[in-house]
């Protein structure tokens, strides 16, 4: 039987696939998912949108997004083995094209299961020359492109919780470039992103967690 190869199977140790938005962009999608729901990812369902949906095989974007996942730079060789690696480490994985409506040809939702039976929703985009917009977290809508540094909280529906935060951000001398927030119905809890100019330190990120009104902290870094 002869054996079938993308051009994602053959390409040279110094490049990911043959093109920046369906490979580079996947892999950057997928690790940056993985560093939103955290470790110990058991199983994921990437649901493909337009351009993604149809040329995922031939462009090595199924791989890339698998690696990304398992924590892989997008120039990392391994990623060519990313399906033996995951399966080796018990990660499960499943790819379903659908249509996401409204959005960016090149876009994938990860339905996330950690290990802990616990589930996350990760939705972005590859937009081109290997850049990623993240454009919803669990049900918050997004629109992060990596040009800031990012806090995503989940915080208390209370009088003055963002001024906490804000205080704990003013006191550490970053500068917020936008606020904005969003609240599920009849939720205890809303949520709060928070694009600042500087790279937070870890000591003001722990102010952040240890904060009463805080219930959780994601940050991400500008890319």
């Amino acid at each position: 039987m002869v054996k079938e190869y993308s051009i994602f199977d053959v390409v040279g140790p110094n490049m990911i696939g043959p093109s920046s938005s369906h490979t580079a962009g996947a892999a950057r999608l997928g690790k940056m998912a993985k560093k939103i729901v955290g470790k110990n990812i058991k199983d994921v369902k990437f649901y493909l949108h337009g351009s993604f949906a149809e040329t995922y095989k031939g462009h090595g974007t199924d791989k890339a997004l698998v690696g990304g996942i398992l924590g892989f730079d997008t120039d990392d060789v391994r990623i060519r083995n990313a399906f033996t690696l995951a399966t080796e480490n018990g990660v499960s994985f499943e790819f379903i094209k659908t249509d996401l409506g409204d959005v960016h040809p090149n876009t994938v939702k990860m339905d996330i299961t950690l290990d802990n039976g616990k589930e996350h929703i990760v939705m972005g985009s590859s937009i081109g020359g290997g850049n990623i917009k993240i454009t919803e977290i669990d049900g918050l809508k997004l629109d992060f492109d990596g040009s800031k540094y990012a806090i995503i909280m989940e915080i208390k529906d209370e009088v003055g919780a963002i001024s906490k935060i804000v205080s704990i951000l003013s006191e550490d001398n970053k500068s917020i470039s936008s606020i904005n927030s969003n609240k599920v119905d009849n939720s205890k809890f809303g949520f709060v992103t928070i694009l600042v100019e500087e790279k937070l330190e870890d000591e003001t990120i722990d102010k952040i967690r240890s904060c009463n009104v805080v219930e959780k902290v994601v940050v991400l870094d500008r890319f």
